[in-house]
């Protein structure tokens, strides 16, 4: 498969080494607005994500490497692409469920786990050794990070980021664009916009719309 892979930081770079990894892909062109003019290393294009359009072909997947929701939803919009133009990716070590659902641009990391009948939106981070346990039911563009369990029957909005070996207990709903820190355990339902921390979490800010 022919790939093409937006941002060339950290995120990235893990990335790049899962396509790298399985035979049969090719990464045509890794595109970042840091590089100012395109060039070509290892065979590879490097280039500002403008190229695009110019590399875009019928046997061409993209997928969207950046850390941060907000910056990852406005390239996605930005490219006006169908869902279908967008790979996802999941490492060979991440164990999927049958009847698990993976929307387009995801992504699921080493070890993961993504339990029966859960269902992961468009754009999403599942991230190494995350567990997404049974019926849960994840937000376009959300980052479920590092060790992060998600128990049964959770649900998430658009945006969310769960932290760092952050818990949720069976039930909750994590309300779009919400931000759980590290090592939290989410007792109860989380408001959108809101930054919740702690065992149990409290909500300790309220997060502006930018």
């Amino acid at each position: 498969m022919r790939i093409i892979i937006l941002g060339d930081g950290g995120h990235s770079r893990v990335i790049q080494e899962m396509i790298f990894s399985t035979s049969g892909n090719e990464v045509a062109a890794i595109l970042d607005d840091k590089y100012e003019q395109g060039f070509q290393q290892k065979g590879i294009i490097h280039a500002p994500i403008s190229f695009l359009a110019k590399l875009l072909r019928k046997d061409t997947k993209v997928v969207v490497a950046i850390g941060g929701n907000k910056i990852r939803k406005k390239i996605v919009e930005s490219l006006n692409l169908l869902p279908e133009n967008f790979l996802s990716i999941i490492h060979p070590t991440a164990v999927v469920s049958a009847t698990a659902k993976i929307g387009c641009g995801t992504v699921v990391m080493p070890n993961a786990v993504i339990n029966a009948k859960a269902e992961i939106g468009m754009h999403c981070i599942i991230n190494t050794g995350a567990i997404v346990e049974h019926d849960n039911r994840v937000g376009n563009y959300t980052h479920v990070s590092p060790n992060t369990t998600l128990t049964g029957n959770v649900t998430t909005g658009e945006g969310v980021h769960v932290g760092a070996s952050a818990t949720i207990i069976p039930g909750k709903h994590l309300g779009s664009w919400s931000v759980i820190g590290a090592g939290s355990t989410v007792i109860e339902h989380i408001p959108s916009y809101s930054k919740a921390v702690g065992c149990p979490t409290r909500i300790i800010e309220r997060i502006l719309i930018k």
